[in-house]
């Protein structure tokens, strides 16, 4: 299974190196995380790419795998990626701490991490005096799994956790039996239920309104590169539009079972709870959703992860290209 899903992730790579074809087409490096290219979020850079979104903005793409959520704003700073697909609060963290990264595009708005328990452990309560495996403190994936747990009746007091940082890092604890449950993206806790394991809830459940992931550049590498990133925007805007559609329902579901590796009937899962489930998990025509950065910041706050007094979405979003792409 494992050689399988490395497999398609080559293969996601290869499609996504850059083509000769077009002499006059700009090449951007876009950094990604190795392990995210399984996951339903790479879906649409894969349809930009397939369906000839980018080619027709004369962009090619140059996909930069990189090894951890530490790389998304470090790769950036360094100049070895021009474009970074990052979770906001690792945005967050590196704007504060003097990185010149700042969101122009907007990615998954709500991405759904699933508390995953193995199949001994049937509900919240079953939790008490368990191991937990977390990723880190900052990551809206351990805030709103710590959420979901209150929300249940499980204070911190009540369980042990483990810092895991990666879906493939917690999914081995939970298979291992070190962690008695972890959160997962899709498809994981759909593939975890299918062998008997219990979903026991969702983040959504508490973070109703989030955006959670964007593409990211440095500053001042984007105002000597507006019209690269707006013509990148509006690219992406069409491939987000084009899974919208319901009318496209089942090339969606072809196209992300080439890209993660999951089975058909498992991305037809993750499809459902995306775009037929009004979860707002997914952007239209890749917007970034303002009241979703202040709740990123409220959460990070609220954990003590920033002081008062918090800091404005603005710090962190420049709009004007979405703007200028017709799609903010």
């Amino acid at each position: 299974m494992k050689i399988k899903a490395l497999t398609f992730a080559v293969a996601f790579f290869v499609s996504m190196l850059p083509s000769l074809a077009s002499a006059e087409a700009i090449t951007l490096r876009l950094g990604f995380i190795a392990g995210s290219m399984r996951l339903f979020q790479s879906v649409p850079l894969y349809i930009a790419q397939q369906k000839g979104m980018l080619k027709r903005e004369g962009i090619e793409l140059e996909v930069v795998p990189l090894p951890g959520v530490d790389h998304m704003i470090t790769e950036l700073d360094g100049g070895r990626v021009d474009i970074s697909s990052t979770a906001v609060p690792y945005l967050i963290k590196g704007v504060l701490n003097g990185s010149d990264a700042v969101a122009v595009v907007g990615g998954p708005a709500n991405t759904i991490a699933t508390l995953v328990s193995r199949p001994e452990i049937e509900t919240f309560a079953d939790l008490k005096g368990k191991t937990i495996g977390l990723s880190l403190p900052v990551d809206v994936i351990s805030i709103g799994t710590r959420g979901l747990l209150a929300k249940h009746g499980l204070q911190s007091s009540d369980y042990t956790t483990k810092e895991l940082i990666g879906t493939p890092v917690r999914a081995k604890c939970l298979e291992s039996g070190d962690c008695a449950a972890v959160p997962l993206s899709q498809p994981d806790d759909i593939s975890f239920a299918r062998k008997g394991y219990h979903r026991l809830g969702n983040t959504h459940e508490v973070i109703p309104t989030l955006q959670f992931t964007v593409f990211a550049a440095r500053r001042s590498w984007a105002a000597q590169h507006r019209d690269e990133l707006i013509r990148f925007a509006r690219a992406m805007g069409e491939a987000y539009r084009f899974m919208a559609n319901p009318a496209n329902r089942d090339e969606i579901i072809a196209m992300g079972t080439v890209s993660t590796g999951a089975p058909s009937d498992v991305v037809t899962e993750m499809y459902k709870l995306y775009y037929e489930s009004s979860k707002d998990v997914m952007p239209k025509h890749a917007e970034i959703n303002m009241a979703g950065i202040s709740k990123t910041i409220e959460l990070l706050g609220g954990v003590g992860e920033l002081k008062e007094p918090l800091p404005p979405p603005g710090k962190f979003v420049d709009l004007q290209f979405l703007q200028a792409a017709g799609m903010q």
